[in-house]
């Protein structure tokens, strides 16, 4: 098999969550260039309205005659019942799900000291048990077609640094449940991660000014802060049939960073 052969996604349908910008926009796209049909999932229709569009321009240009398209389906991933709605529509359109993408997730800094065990469990609800929920339902037709489930998680999962208390444990959390679920659906179905780095996106973008930026960018051995496509290739070689031997592991996307580059 060719190297362009091992990283087509032809007849793939892969469900992207947080697809309305950023990483999850990023990966949707990307798959749509390798010829995947996509569904494209998030709480805001005209995000997701607008990357399902992106997604079918490049599914035009590099893959005209391959039938496959993007959808967009609107869904709060927080809620186990919409989460329910958004697979059986997907099943309803494509008739398949063979790649799964929780990039759902995010949470403000924090003051442990002033965080209530309802924010600290609405943060890992978000993250994590909104990713094991939608895995769980999407499993039988994963299981199908050799499905693959890539997870995205966080350098904040293995950062000791002030103020991530609640976000940081539950990207913990969702980088050992990809583990653990890889054992579990092992070998049919299988289940990686990506851990970003300091990634150049809108969520970042309202902490950012020149100065701040300045200053994470000298504390990332690479000198420049990550793009979304960044770990958009990465889920790519994930999803393809080139990490066909990998299962259980985190690929770490962080321009090189071992500690923190958060500056505050």
């Amino acid at each position: 098999m060719s190297i362009q052969q091992l990283f087509s996604l032809h007849g793939d349908v892969a469900l992207v969550t947080g697809a309305g910008r950023g990483i999850g926009r990023a990966t949707a796209i990307a798959f749509a260039e390798s010829g995947a049909s996509v569904i494209c999932a998030a709480r805001t229709q005209a995000d997701i309205d607008e990357s399902a569009e992106l997604c079918n321009a490049a599914l035009r240009k590099y893959h005209p005659n391959s039938g496959a398209k993007a959808v967009s389906i609107s869904c709060d991933v927080s809620d186990e019942s919409a989460l329910e709605n958004l697979v059986t529509k997907s099943i309803d359109v494509f008739g398949k799900i063979t790649i799964l993408v929780n990039n759902a997730g995010g949470a403000y800094p924090n003051d442990p000291l002033k965080t209530t065990a309802k924010t600290f469990n609405r943060d890992f609800n978000f993250n994590v048990t909104s990713a094991f929920n939608l895995t769980r339902l999407c499993h039988p037709y994963l299981l199908e077609h050799n499905g693959r489930v890539i997870n995205i998680i966080s350098a904040s999962s293995r950062y000791s640094q002030a103020g991530f208390s609640s976000y940081g444990t539950a990207k913990a959390a969702l980088e050992q449940l990809t583990k653990l679920l890889a054992a579990d659906f092992a070998p049919s179905i299988r289940v990686n991660g990506v851990s970003p780095g300091t990634i150049l996106t809108e969520a970042l973008g309202q902490y950012l000014n020149d100065e701040v930026q300045e200053k994470m960018t000298a504390l990332t051995p690479m000198k420049a802060l990550g793009e979304p496509q960044d770990i958009a290739a990465a889920a790519l070689y994930l999803a393809s049939n080139a990490s066909r031997w990998v299962t259980g592991k985190i690929i770490e996307v962080d321009g090189g960073a071992e500690s923190t580059t958060w500056p505050f």
